[in-house]
């Protein structure tokens, strides 16, 4: 009897064993242990990713040179004057690059990056995607304290009427009650300068109310950037002269009769001009004259 009573105990103290492995699996499944800190030095540009957290290095960035960014001279020299204080230590601003499609508000981000980093190694950029916002808070905390300086990057940033997204970048502008890092500065780019549409805007306040109180929590995130830079579209001179300077960068030579009609007829095909367009009619003609480019 005493036996049969023994089994029993040890058949129940492993079931119960067993339980108890079973139940720390799933907890550390639902809380997986923390990821070691990111090695920093590993890349000029890091992309951040959720499900685990994780900064993945990019060792070579997609961008255009600086000085083939043409018709956006104010923009340029506002930006990368703010982007040179922050790099070298001293207050800065938070930015939103905001207008027409096209226009080089991405490129100019990246650009001014690899333009500042050259005398400033420790400054790093880092993409956030905006299905991403949620999780800055842990991604802050893993920049915060560090000797290396970020840029926060967000492109095509926008919210719909029942999007909270936008909540969660407040943790960067305005930084809660702990502030923003002090090495973190953010730059994003919209074609919305409010950052939702216009008529979205307009139904809410018509429908509510109190209008002046509808919209006021997600325009006002706007007024938390200190530089908001436009991007309009460019003139015809303007479309012309960033074709130009591609050719002229990457040695494509083309009577400028010819290049001028060609371009002219790019663009008319397109119903748009932009910078993007120009590029992409570059692209088209310098494979036509045996030049390999990239982008």
């Amino acid at each position: 009897m005493a036996t049969t009573a023994t089994a029993t105990t040890e058949m129940v103290t492993r079931a119960g064993g067993d339980a108890l492995e079973r139940i720390a699996g799933a907890l550390e499944r639902i809380a997986p242990a923390p990821l070691p800190a990111p090695d920093l030095d590993a890349a000029a540009a890091f992309v951040w990713h959720v499900d685990p957290d994780r900064l993945q290095p990019v060792a070579q960035v997609n961008r255009i040179p600086l000085d083939l960014l043409v018709g956006i001279d104010r923009s340029r020299d506002t930006l990368i004057a703010n982007t040179r204080r922050f790099a070298e230590g001293f207050s800065a601003n938070n930015a939103l690059l905001w207008g027409a499609r096209g226009m080089g508000k991405s490129s100019l981000v990246k650009a001014i990056h690899a333009e500042v980093h050259k005398d400033h190694p420790s400054l790093k950029l880092v993409e956030l995607l905006r299905e991403d916002l949620p999780s800055v808070g842990r991604l802050l905390s893993l920049l915060r304290g560090s000797g290396q300086r970020f840029l926060l990057f967000c492109d095509d940033l926008s919210f719909s009427h029942d999007d909270e997204h936008y909540k969660s970048l407040k943790a960067v502008l305005d930084g809660g009650i702990e502030g923003r890092p002090e090495n973190v500065l953010f730059y994003a780019t919209s074609n919305r300068r409010h950052l939702m549409p216009r008529d979205m805007i307009e139904n809410e306040r018509s429908s509510a109310i109190n209008p002046s109180e509808a919209v006021e929590e997600k325009i006002s995130l706007s007024d938390r950037f200190g530089l908001w830079l436009g991007f309009h579209p460019c003139s015809q001179d303007e479309y012309l002269a960033m074709v130009g300077r591609y050719c002229a960068a990457y040695g494509v030579e083309v009577d400028p009769e010819i290049l001028r009609a060609e371009a002219i007829e790019w663009a008319a095909t397109r119903g748009a001009r932009s910078g993007r367009v120009a590029w992409q009619f570059f692209t088209d003609l310098a494979a036509r004259h045996g030049v390999a480019v990239r982008g």
